[in-house]
């Protein structure tokens, strides 16, 4: 089949990349004319492993191609996927729609034939009706259904996560557009993927519930990490004993600073909105979203607490700065309000991160960043571990020890014992752990 990716950004390159791998023809297409050169040059504009060789593979195949001019991709295509971003917006939390109804616009002006115009983009409840609406406005004469088909990335694992999903969520009013749908997805059957259909707005929703009950288990096992600290429980325990419980499961129980990215925070907030917009308010997930707002900013009381609370002219070192590791994301990464805080106490800020430096560059002021975390070490007061990076998980402790003024290390991700790390002698903290 023939496919048309409308922006080539997360979401709608990995999702372009994997449909050329399962053998369709596919165009990415972006605005951003920069991007689209540094494609076609065989660049990658974000980090996500395995991609690199996958968007090689298909164009050397010659099954993924890049453009910024979308009239004869669409023209040509079967199914027209919308991949673009749907940010908070500025003042009240609603999922910015600007790029979606731009996208839809351009759409209609150019398909031919019947078309399957696919929502791939985090869309409120609702989205798909006003996407028919404008094309049906702008072309009355046009051919088309619109459909919802929710993404599952999670970023780092992205490609395991199309080509190997849970399921595959498919929203659909015209029943013209279930064999297209059934088609595009067609190899999964050989892994017996679910495909789930069901009514457009439904599939809408099913994206943010999933997305906003994820964020809760996570914020859940962190106010249980606060009252294990309370009390002398251990939160790993915890997480493990509830976890092997099958209607609970173990994924997303692990305490740390708080969720960020680019899905959780800004889904939870789109999703209260919507729900007040209807009357029907989720009381769960407002305080999902404000608990965690305030558990982001309550990490640098907690690392000033275990250096002794005054950390004014300290020099800490920060490993880790994105959302999570494998990935250069950073947006609402607990880095962009721990190390600010930081700084406001007076201390300074040495960092390395793997893959998100560039970016964080942008992002943070007045940090000194470093080439690797041994460099961050050197000559720091203290050592926090922000972000799991595997290559944190087995540090030469020794060689730390030997570099940093004091052995002090704050652990916000629970990587390491508490009995090994006193027994090398540091000063250690970590997440609802005595």
């Amino acid at each position: 089949m023939r496919v048309a990716m409308i922006g080539a950004g997360y979401v709608g390159l990995v999702s372009g990349a994997c449909f050329a791998d399962f053998g369709h023809t596919v165009t990415c297409i972006d605005k951003e004319a920069a991007k689209i050169e540094r494609l076609r040059a065989g660049g990658i504009p974000i980090y996500e492993p395995g991609l690199e060789d996958l968007v090689a593979k298909n164009v050397r195949e010659g099954r993924l191609f890049f453009d910024t001019d979308a009239a004869e991709a669409i023209r040509a295509a079967d199914a027209v996927f919308i991949a673009v971003g749907t940010p908070s917006r500025r003042g009240d939390g609603h999922a910015d729609l600007s790029y979606v109804h731009a996208a839809a616009r351009e759409i209609a002006g150019l398909i031919d034939g019947f078309t399957v115009v696919v929502t791939k983009s985090t869309v409120p409840v609702g989205t798909g009706d006003e996407i028919e609406k404008i094309i049906r406005q702008a072309r009355p004469d046009a051919d088309f259904a619109v459909v919802s088909n929710p993404e599952f990335l999670r970023e780092g694992a992205a490609i395991e996560d199309f080509k190997r999903p849970d399921r595959v969520v498919v929203g659909l009013e015209d029943e013209r557009a279930r064999p297209v749908m059934t088609e595009l997805y067609r190899p999964l059957y050989l892994n017996e993927t679910p495909m789930v259909f069901t009514d457009r707005r439904t599939s809408e929703l099913i994206k943010y519930a999933a997305n906003a009950f994820l964020a809760m288990k996570i914020t859940f096992i962190n106010e249980m990490a606060d009252l294990c600290e309370a009390v002398g429980g251990d939160v790993q325990q915890v997480a493990r004993g509830i976890g092997l419980d099958n209607r609970i499961g173990g994924k997303f129980l692990h305490a740390g600073p708080g969720y960020g990215g680019s899905c959780f925070p800004k889904d939870t907030l789109a999703l209260v909105q919507t729900a007040a917009d209807a009357g029907a308010p989720v009381r769960l997930v407002e305080t999902t979203v404000s608990v965690n707002a305030a558990r982001k900013k309550a990490m640098a009381d907690k690392i000033a607490d275990a250096l002794g609370g005054d950390i004014a002219g300290l020099t800490i070192g920060i490993l880790g700065l994105t959302f999570k590791p494998n990935t250069d994301d950073m947006r609402d990464a607990p880095s962009l309000d721990i190390v600010p805080a930081l700084q406001a106490r007076g201390a300074s800020v040495q960092a390395f991160d793997p893959e998100g430096t560039h970016e964080a560059r942008q992002l943070l002021r007045d940090v000194d960043f470093k080439d690797g975390p041994y460099d961050v070490a050197e000559n720091a007061d203290a050592v926090v571990i922000l972000t799991e990076w595997d290559q944190f998980r087995a540090l030469d402790l020794d060689r730390i020890k030997l570099v940093m003024r004091r052995p002090r290390i704050v652990d916000l991700r629970n990587i390491y014992k508490p009995a090994d790390m006193r027994a090398r002698g540091f000063d250690y903290a970590s997440v609802g752990r005595a």
